[in-house]
C-alpha cells in the first residue's frame, strides 16, 4: 500500500504546478516532501491529499480527451465541406493538428517532469559526475522542446499570414479593383512566390544531420537604443537579422546569409573595424617611420591597440583576419613577379633540400629536449614544426625594392630565400594535412604506430604528387596559354585599368584555388602566379606591379594589424625574462640550423649569401597562430604552450628586422644597399 501510494505520489505532484497558484507553491512543496517522507501529516491526511490530487489530475486527462475527440470531429467536419477549396481545408485542418500538438505536448512535459524529479531524488548530491548527467539530460531534453516550440511558433506565423492573406482575398472579391491595385496584387503574388523559390529551409534541412548540436544563444541587439530613433533603428535591424549571437562559450556569430535575400544588408560591425584600422594605421606607421622601424610594426601596434588586450573595439575578428589573407595572396603575387622562372631553376635544389634539412634539424632538436623535461613527442614535433617555419610576408617586405647584387655565376640571396620560404609554404600543407593522423597516434596504442606511420607515408606521397601535378600545370599554362591571356587583358585594357586588374586577380584566384584543390597551400599558388607572369618580361613585370601595389598594400595593413589583435602584451610583461629567453634561444637556434644547412648545400662561390638568408629565416612564421589555434583545439598543446608559442613568435618578428639589418650591413656592399627597411 504504501509503494503504491508513493507511485500515485509521483504522478500528482506535476498537476499541483498547473492547479496551484503562485502565492503557495512554497507551502504546497514543503508540504509534499513531508508527505513523501512520510512526517508532518497522519495517514488519514496523505490519503486524502492524494485522493484529491488523483482527482483534478484525472479530471484535467479526461477533459483533454474531450478536447482531442471535438478536434477530431471538427476535422472530419472541415473535410466534408463542399464549399471549402482544398487550400483552405489544408490550412483548416493544419490548424487543428498544430493544436492537437499543443496539448500532447504539454502532457508529456508533464510526466518527463515526473521523471526528472524522480531521478533527482534518488541521486547522490555529493555525486558530481552524476549531477553533471542528469543536467546534461536536462539539457538536451530543453533543447529538443526549444526545437519543437520553435516550430510549432513557426507554423502558427505561417497560419497567422495565411489568415490574414485569406481575409485581403475575400476582401478583394467584395469589391472591384482599380488597375493599379490589379498591378500590386500581381507584384505581391509574384514577390511571394520569389521567396518560395529562394528561400532554402536551412533550420529544417539540418537540424537532424548527424553532428549538429543544439545551442543556447544570446541574441544582442545594437547598443545603442536609448532614443527613439535608435529603438526604431534596432526594431529594423531586428527585422533584417543584423543582431549578433552569443554562445555559452563566449563564441560571437554574425549573418552570413538572411532568409530573405531581396533585401539587401551589411555588417555595420565589419565596416567600423575596417574604418578604425584604416585611420589608426597611420599615425602608427609613420610613428614607427620616424623611428626607423618598418611600418609594419606600426600596423601590429594598431592591431594591439584595437584588439581584445587593448580598446578591444573590434568586434569582426575573425572577418578581419580573412581579409588580412588576401594581403598575403597579393603579397606572395608580387614576389612571384620578382622571382622569375629562371631563377626558380637556378635554385630549385636548394629550396627543396634546404626547408626539409632544417625541418628535420629542428624536430631532431625538439625530440631531445622533450626528452629532456619529459614533454609529449607528439607534442615535441608539433612545437618543434612550428618554430621550424619562417615568415613568407615579413621577408617579402624585406626584399621589395632591395637590390641583389650577385656576381656572375653565383647565387641571388633573394631567388634562395624566397625558394626555401615558398617551400616551408608547402610543408605547412603537408603539416597541416597531417595533423589528424599525428593527434590519433598521441592517443595510439603501439601496435598501431606502423598503420599511422604507413599513413604519414602515404600523405607524403600524395603532396608529392599533388606539386608534381601543379607544376605540370604550370608548365603548359607558361608555354600555351600565359602569352594570348595577356595580350588579350592588354588590348582590352587600353585606357580602362579596370580589365587588367581584374584579369590578374583572377589569375591568382585561379592558381589558388588549383593549389587548394590539390592540397598544396594556398600561397604557392599566388607565388607560382607571379613567377608565370613575369616570364612574360620586364615591361609586363613592371605594368602589372603599378597595378597592384596599391592593392597589396592596403590589404597587408589588415594583415598585420591581424597579427597585432594575437599579441597580449601583459601576458609578454607577466613572464618577459622567459620569454626573451625563449625567443633569444629559439632565433640563434634556427640562425646556426640554418647555417650549417647552407654551408653543406651552397655551392663555394655562393657561401657569403648564406648569413643573409640565415637571417631572414631566423624567425618564426605567423601561421603558428593558426596552427597553434588548431592544436589547441585538438588537445596536442596547452593553454600555456598556445600563449608561450603566440609570444615567442611574435617576439622573434620584432627582433626579425634587427637581425636583417645587421646582415645585410654586414655582408652586402655599401653602393648595393637598397633594403626595404
Amino acid at each position: 500500500m504504501r509503494v503504491l501510494r508513493e507511485s500515485l505520489f509521483w504522478m500528482l505532484l506535476p498537476a499541483l504546478h498547473l492547479l496551484v497558484s503562485a502565492a503557495e507553491h512554497e507551502e504546497l512543496a514543503k508540504h509534499a516532501i513531508k508527505l513523501h517522507r512520510g512526517k508532518g501529516a497522519t495517514i488519514s491526511q496523505r490519503k486524502q491529499w492524494v485522493v484529491d490530487s488523483c482527482r483534478k489530475l484525472t479530471g484535467l486527462l479526461r477533459q483533454k480527451s474531450v478536447v482531442l475527440n471535438k478536434l477530431k470531429s471538427a476535422i472530419r467536419a472541415v473535410e466534408r465541406d463542399a464549399g471549402l477549396s482544398a487550400e483552405e481545408k489544408l490550412f483548416q485542418v493544419h490548424t487543428f493538428e498544430i493544436f492537437q500538438k499543443e496539448l500532447n505536448e504539454s502532457e508529456n512535459s508533464v510526466f518527463q517532469a515526473i521523471y526528472g524529479l524522480q531521478r533527482a531524488l534518488q541521486g547522490d548530491y555529493k555525486d558530481v559526475v552524476n549531477m553533471k548527467e542528469s543536467s546534461k539530460q536536462r539539457l538536451e531534453a530543453l533543447r529538443e522542446a526549444a526545437i519543437k516550440e520553435e516550430t510549432e511558433y513557426v507554423e502558427l506565423l505561417a497560419a497567422e499570414k495565411h489568415q490574414v492573406e485569406a481575409l485581403k482575398n475575400i476582401q478583394h472579391q467584395n469589391k472591384s479593383l482599380s488597375m493599379l491595385d490589379e498591378i500590386l496584387e500581381d507584384v505581391r503574388r509574384a514577390a511571394d512566390r520569389l521567396e518560395e523559390e529562394i528561400e532554402e529551409h536551412a533550420f529544417d534541412d539540418n537540424k537532424s544531420v548527424k553532428g549538429v548540436n543544439f545551442e543556447a544563444v544570446l541574441r544582442v541587439e545594437e547598443e545603442e537604443a536609448s532614443s527613439k530613433q535608435n529603438i526604431t533603428k534596432r526594431e529594423t535591424e531586428d527585422g533584417l537579422g543584423l543582431s549578433m549571437l552569443i554562445d555559452s562559450q563566449n563564441n560571437r556569430y554574425i549573418l552570413t546569409k538572411p532568409r530573405d535575400a531581396t533585401i539587401p544588408r551589411a555588417d555595420h560591425h565589419f565596416i567600423k573595424d575596417i574604418v578604425t584600422i584604416g585611420m589608426l594605421s597611420l599615425p602608427c606607421g609613420w610613428l614607427c617611420t620616424a623611428i626607423g622601424l618598418p611600418t609594419m610594426f606600426g600596423y601590429i601596434i594598431c592591431g594591439v591597440l584595437l584588439g581584445p588586450s587593448g580598446l578591444n573595439s573590434i568586434k569582426s575578428i575573425v572577418q578581419v583576419e580573412t581579409l588580412g589573407e588576401f594581403g598575403v595572396f597579393f603579397t606572395l603575387f608580387l614576389v612571384g613577379l620578382e622571382f622569375s622562372p629562371e631563377k626558380l631553376r637556378k635554385v630549385w635544389k636548394v629550396s627543396l633540400q634546404g626547408p626539409c634539412y632544417m625541418t628535420v634539424l629542428m624536430i631532431a632538436f625538439g625530440l631531445l629536449w622533450g626528452h629532456l623535461l619529459r614533454i609529449r613527442p607528439t607534442q615535441s614535433v608539433f612545437i618543434s614544426t612550428c618554430l621550424s617555419l619562417s615568415s613568407t610576408p615579413l621577408v617579402s617586405r624585406f626584399l621589395v625594392g632591395s637590390a641583389r647584387g650577385d656576381k656572375e655565376g653565383d647565387l641571388d640571396y633573394s631567388a634562395v630565400l624566397l625558394g626555401m620560404l615558398v617551400m616551408q609554404d608547402v610543408q605547412l600543407g603537408l603539416f597541416i594535412a597531417v595533423m589528424p593522423t599525428l593527434m590519433q597516434a598521441g592517443a595510439s596504442s603501439s601496435s598501431s604506430i606502423i598503420m599511422e606511420a604507413l599513413r604519414i607515408l602515404l600523405l607524403l606521397g600524395q603532396i608529392l604528387f599533388s606539386l608534381a601535378a601543379v607544376f605540370l600545370i604550370c608548365l603548359v599554362i607558361k608555354t600555351y596559354l600565359m602569352g594570348p591571356y595577356y595580350r588579350k587583358l592588354h588590348t582590352e585594357s587600353k585606357g580602362n585599368k579596370e580589365i587588367l586588374i581584374l584579369g590578374v586577380s583572377a589569375f591568382i584566384f585561379l592558381m589558388l584555388t588549383v593549389t587548394e584543390l590539390l592540397d598544396v597551400s594556398m600561397e604557392l599558388g599566388c607565388f607560382l602566379a607571379g613567377a608565370l607572369v613575369s616570364s612574360q618580361g620586364h615591361v609586363v613585370t613592371e605594368e602589372v606591379t603599378a597595378c597592384t601595389e596599391p592593392i597589396r598594400d592596403f590589404l597587408a595593413i589588415v594583415f598585420f594589424t591581424s597579427i597585432g589583435l594575437h599579441v597580449f602584451p601583459t601576458f609578454v610583461i607577466y613572464e618577459l625574462t622567459v620569454l626573451v629567453i625563449l625567443t633569444l634561444a629559439v632565433v640563434v637556434m634556427k640562425f646556426v640550423l640554418a647555417v650549417l644547412v647552407l654551408s653543406l648545400i651552397l655551392p663555394k662561390s655562393s657561401q657569403y649569401i648564406k648569413w643573409i638568408v640565415s637571417a631572414g629565416l631566423a624567425q618564426v612564421s605567423e601561421f603558428s597562430f593558426v596552427l597553434g589555434s588548431r592544436a589547441r583545439r585538438a588537445g596536442i598543446i596547452s593553454r600555456e604552450v598556445y600563449l608561450l608559442i603566440l609570444s615567442v613568435t611574435t617576439l622573434s618578428l620584432l627582433l626579425a628586422p634587427v637581425l636583417w639589418r645587421a646582415a645585410i650591413t654586414k655582408c652586402v656592399p655599401r653602393p648595393e644597399r637598397r633594403s626595404s627597411l
